[in-house]
């Protein structure tokens, strides 16, 4: 990826603060909408969901995982050249109390401050998910794959 392109993921990921998750959902595709934060590191992003919640109980069953991440649409833009990006990865719930637990609650309160009193719901929990393939389309013939440590860098600003 270009330096541009390398702009692009990161302004996007700062920005759009919700994902689409994918699971799977007794063997079938199942998508949701999730608050997510990236760890400081860059190499996970973080959601607080239930555990009534369909997806929580499908990554408790299959931890493999997909967010999409989304530019808003704008104006005289082909719905097709929208920026974008999918990681695919695998969800771990973070067990209290750990360094990642601390470190997974700090970087998601940072970013959503309004959510503090969830997490004193017992059916609320955070997962961490760690990517394992990237795919950024910033537009029309701007399309790359990346790894999992190439995030982490763009993330950091390296």
């Amino acid at each position: 990826m270009d330096s541009t392109q390398t702009k692009a993921l990161r302004d996007l990921l700062q920005a759009q603060q919700i994902a689409a998750l994918g699971t799977l959902h007794k063997g079938h595709p199942f998508v949701s909408m999730v608050p997510f934060a990236a760890l400081p590191d860059g190499t996970g992003f973080v959601i607080h969901v239930s555990q009534l919640a369909t997806h929580t109980k499908d990554m408790t069953s299959d931890p493999n995982v997909s967010l999409l991440v989304m530019a808003p649409p704008m104006p005289h833009v082909l719905p097709q050249a929208i920026p974008r990006v999918t990681i695919q990865g695998q969800a771990t719930q973070c067990a209290e109390p750990s360094q990642v637990h601390a470190e997974a609650s700090a970087a998601y309160l940072a970013r959503f401050p309004q959510s503090a009193d969830m997490f004193s719901f017992a059916d609320f929990s955070l997962y961490v998910i760690r990517p394992t393939s990237v795919r950024f389309v910033g537009g029309f013939a701007q399309a790359a794959s990346i790894s999992p440590a190439s995030l982490a860098s763009i993330l950091c600003g390296s």
